[in-house]
């Protein structure tokens, strides 16, 4: 037993750390849901955030689209042209996805410098190509909501995992330890 943990001493690192990483982000993004209700943004401050942002996207490429909170479950609707086209929720506001990418990169750790600037540069990245994929996605079901099923189930999340997926091959290929310790 101790033999394979030698061998596969990076691998067991790699999950360990990813696992910790996840489950320390993760409680603290529960913590802050949690200490979001009842505040003054709806549902929480960040899905009010994307909800807001995605408005002005919309509106910038033309269309009219207004906000509103959602009567029933916590959520945002956007409506365009007052045809009432998609609820943004908590899970659209990218920070689990964010977090999925965090844990990885740390987990694949290279320099501090290079680790924290890429962390936030796609951090940012993800969250914005993010805002794109509601507005696209509202738009899109604006004019084709018998496509519903394909837009928001399948297209839009290969778009934003494929990307998240991008940025991990990326890292490990150029900055992570991983490739120095195996050179």
């Amino acid at each position: 037993m101790k033999d394979l943990f030698i061998k596969y001493k990076s691998v067991v690192k790699f999950i360990l750390t990813f696992l910790l990483v996840y489950a320390a982000l993760s409680f603290s993004y529960k913590l802050y849901l949690d200490a979001s209700v009842g505040s003054h943004y709806y549902p929480d401050y960040l899905t009010n955030l994307v909800a807001r942002q995605s408005e002005s996207l919309v509106n910038s490429i033309g269309y009219n689209a207004t906000i509103a909170q959602h009567p029933d479950e916590p959520s945002m609707k956007l409506i365009i042209n007052d045809k009432f086209v998609a609820r943004v929720v908590e899970g659209c506001n990218s920070i689990s996805i964010i977090i999925l990418f965090i844990s990885f990169v740390i987990a694949f750790a290279g320099r501090f410098k290079i680790t924290f600037f890429y962390i936030l540069a796609g951090s940012v990245l993800i969250y914005v190509v993010n805002l794109l994929r509601i507005v696209i996605l509202s738009v899109g079901l604006y004019h084709y909501p018998w496509r519903r099923e394909e837009l928001h189930t399948v297209i839009f999340p290969m778009i934003i995992y494929g990307m998240v997926f991008l940025l991990w091959m990326f890292w490990v290929n150029r900055f992570s330890n991983l490739k120095k310790n195996n050179v």
